[in-house]
């Protein structure tokens, strides 16, 4: 394992960050709207993680070469919810149901919860040729 006790502590210090923006962009301004960001981003990976093993050979490695579509799905939706956590507090502050400045602080804190998730995925994926 190559990723170690000072990578899981600095994951877990930008994670609380994040969700701290998040939050205090609900709070500071007694709106709750942007807790939706939290929640949008928290959700992104799952369609990528159900599908990453839908489209294996014989042999177990994955055919990314030619091109997979249960994986380009599961790209697709997580594409489509990532961008719907960016978008999503950018359209409530422009129709005024929110604060700009709490629509900033909810997409800079979602965004810090979703490079963190996938910063943990991309450093703790086992690889299956070490067995």
């Amino acid at each position: 394992m190559a990723a170690g006790l000072k990578t899981v502590i600095l994951l877990s210090f930008v994670l609380a960050v994040g969700f701290l923006l998040v939050i205090l962009s609900c709070a500071l301004w007694a709106n709750w709207l942007p807790l939706l960001v939290a929640l949008t981003f928290v959700l992104a990976p799952l369609p990528n993680s159900l599908f990453r093993n839908c489209a294996t050979d014989d042999f177990g490695a994955a055919d990314y070469a030619e091109g997979s579509g249960p994986i380009d799905l599961g790209h697709f939706m997580t594409a489509c919810i990532v961008v719907t956590g960016f978008a999503l507090p950018l359209v409530l502050a422009h129709s005024g149901v929110i604060h700009p400045m709490a629509c900033v602080m909810s997409i800079v804190g979602g965004g810090l919860v979703y490079g963190t998730i996938l910063s943990y995925t991309a450093v703790f994926r086992a690889d299956p040729d070490e067995f």
